[in-house]
């Protein structure tokens, strides 16, 4: 592969934490971000660990610096000590020319080690000598090459117990366990379903260059109740074929395949907000898409909240009391970072993340002039 800097999309889009246990997540990395720590990454297949690692390259001091990526399980034993250290001319049957291992590749960078507990165990001791004296030896090469590699690993395995169980090799797991970052599974972060589905539809939408439909409430609940065992992989896609399906503006869960809904248990209130800035009672992943909706109205309308409490269905008095909770609550208000937008005209369709109207209350618009966030 060739190395290249991380794609300006990828640095500039941070990854989704609207509950409390990713933003814990994404501090942890933002902490360990500047520093040249190896970074370990565990967690359920589909979480995003590779995003996260991305993630972590972009707000270091690496960033301009080449990002490498090799899966440990999708490279035959044989061919791996090859690419990750590289190999000289002659080094065996079909080696023509020199070539440059990832180690290299990466140098100046960060190399991600994916699913490392796939690793053969006779290529971990190389691996744990190039960590610690920051040079490979190519195969069939006299001589060791220096690199300079920021490290990442990611694991779907409890690598603990692959080292009791002599499938790992203890003194490695020790140099990749220095800052272990664990991912919750999306099952256990119900509160970025949501955002998470309506970034996802855009951005199938835009690869079928289409429109990006609204999701319904019935397919959102849908999807929650799947479990999603695939994590974020499965959302994905989910929502890519539901996307194939739909043709009209709003995204349906029969779109979503799931077979016949069933009926749903009760669902008990929470006592106290679940997080702040929600009002007690409202489900957390309807909550996430109330808070889209005024962001996106607000942003449609240049920040008058006047036009966008009428494009929501909802008075100005309601809108500005969520507002104050937010405020008061100490959460990011949506019209403190509504960027530049052209205001659009009072009535027309608002495609926010949800139809409002399945969200708010409808209520009579009050003012005749515009007041401005």
């Amino acid at each position: 592969m060739t190395p290249s800097p991380l794609p300006a999309r990828a640095a500039a889009a941070a990854p989704i934490a609207r509950g409390p246990a990713m933003r814990e997540v994404l501090a942890a990395l933002a902490d360990v971000a500047p520093t040249p720590t190896t970074v370990l990454l565990l967690g359920e297949s589909g979480t995003g660990k590779e995003v996260l690692a991305r993630h972590v390259h972009a707000l270091s001091s690496r960033a301009a610096g080449p990002w490498v990526a090799v899966n440990c399980a999708a490279l035959p034993a044989e061919l791996l000590e090859s690419e990750l250290f590289g190999h000289e001319r002659g080094a065996f049957t079909g080696a023509e020319q020199r070539r440059a291992g990832r180690f290299e590749q990466a140098s100046g960078g960060t190399l991600l080690l994916d699913e490392i507990s796939e690793l053969p165990l006779g290529l971990q001791a190389k691996l744990l000598r190039a960590i610690q004296e920051r040079e490979i030896d190519r195969v069939g090469g006299a001589r060791p090459v220096p690199v300079d590699v920021r490290i990442i690993a990611t694991s779907n395995r409890d690598l603990a117990e692959m080292v009791a169980a002599g499938r790992f090799r203890s003194d490695l797991y020790y140099r990749l366990n220095v800052f272990p970052v664990v991912i919750p599974p999306l099952r256990e972060r119900p509160e970025d379903l949501s955002p998470l589905a309506v970034a996802l539809v855009a951005e199938g939408a835009a690869a079928l260059g289409r429109p990006a439909p609204l999701l319904s409430p019935d397919a959102l609940a849908a999807l929650s109740a799947t479990g999603l065992p695939g994590n974020v992989r499965e959302l994905k896609n989910l929502l890519e074929r539901a996307l194939v399906r739909c043709r009209g503006p709003l995204l349906e869960r029969a779109h979503l395949g799931l077979g016949p809904a069933r009926p749903a248990a009760p669902r008990p209130l929470p006592a106290e907000p679940a997080a702040a800035g929600v009002p007690a009672g409202l489900p957390l992943e309807l909550a996430a898409l109330e808070r889209l909706a005024i962001t996106e109205a607000l942003r449609r309308t240049g920040g008058n909240r006047t036009h966008a409490a009428r494009l929501l269905g909802i008075g100005l008095r309601t809108l500005r009391n969520k507002l104050r909770a937010w405020r008061l609550a100490g959460e990011p208000l949506p019209d403190e970072a509504v960027p530049a937008a052209r205001p659009i005209v009072p009535g027309a369709p608002c495609r926010a993340a949800l139809q409002p109207a399945h969200l708010l209350a409808s209520a009579r618009a009050r003012g005749s002039h515009g007041e401005r966030a």
